[in-house]
């Protein structure tokens, strides 16, 4: 199976590139800064083709077509383009994002960075990888030298004191933050060693299903703003080395 995710991603990543740069067909979701485009859309039919064909029992959530449930035990959970805003807007930082679940754990994910041409890949129990190297989180132990990357919530109106006194806070104690607009990509940073950290509010399943198992099988940890486990439904998520995830929640006031 995991090869065969491989493979979809890829191809629908091809449909992303030559769509990157072209003139696009833009619709507004939610709020005033969710959008949708043809290429998303395009993309992800490539994606739910693939999975009614092969596992045609098999159930799917996906960004752009919603949920379809069945009685099967597996679940595709898809982002056919995380990063739509970058990516409508020339910025080369987005990916595809699909992860599976068994009865309501992830065993297998995968990342395409369509335009490094990089492709993370994780199984349960197996490691993280990508171009088929093996990757790993940081050994960092210090927050005053830790590299941390966040996102803002589409609701960032409703939320905006809350987010910036966070963001503020982590520039204060950090060495960096960063915003890149993909959370699917910021997972896959930080399961390779780019990034110590990850936080981010209200983010859906399909952004983080294949990153959380990343980040997981390159030795990080995976909960939210209190140290509680969370699943792909929680609306919050803090990812990290491991090592500093205390003091990073002592950040967020646990």
């Amino acid at each position: 199976m995991i090869n065969k995710i491989i493979n979809i991603a890829k191809e629908a990543g091809e449909v992303i590139r030559n769509g990157f740069g072209e003139n696009l067909q833009i619709e507004f979701k939610t709020g005033d800064n969710n959008i949708v485009t043809n290429i998303d859309k395009a993309a992800e039919k490539i994606i739910l083709d693939f999975v009614k064909t092969e596992y045609p029992n098999h159930s799917i959530i996906a960004e752009e077509s919603g949920t379809k449930h069945n009685s099967s035990d597996y679940t595709w959970v898809i982002d056919p383009l995380d990063g739509t805003t970058n990516f409508a807007h020339g910025l080369p930082i987005f990916a595809v994002s699909i992860g599976v679940q068994k009865n309501d754990k992830t065993i297998a994910g995968v990342i395409y960075d369509v335009m490094n041409n990089k492709i993370y890949v994780a199984e349960k129990g197996a490691g993280a990888f990508v171009n088929n190297e093996k990757i790993s989180v940081t050994k960092n132990k210090i927050l005053s030298e830790g590299f941390v990357v966040t996102g803002f919530p589409y609701n960032i109106k409703k939320e905006l004191n809350r987010t910036i006194n966070v963001f503020t806070t982590f520039l204060l104690k950090t060495r960096g933050v960063r915003r890149l607009g993909s959370a699917a990509l910021d997972l896959c940073y930080v399961a390779s060693g780019v990034f110590d950290a990850f936080w981010e509010r209200e983010l859906n399943p399909w952004d983080i299903c294949a990153g959380m198992l990343l980040v997981e099988e390159a030795g990080g940890r995976i909960s939210d703003f209190m140290g509680n486990p969370i699943n792909i439904f929680s609306k919050q998520i803090l990812a990290s080395n491991g090592i500093l995830h205390k003091d990073i929640l002592n950040v967020f006031g646990r």
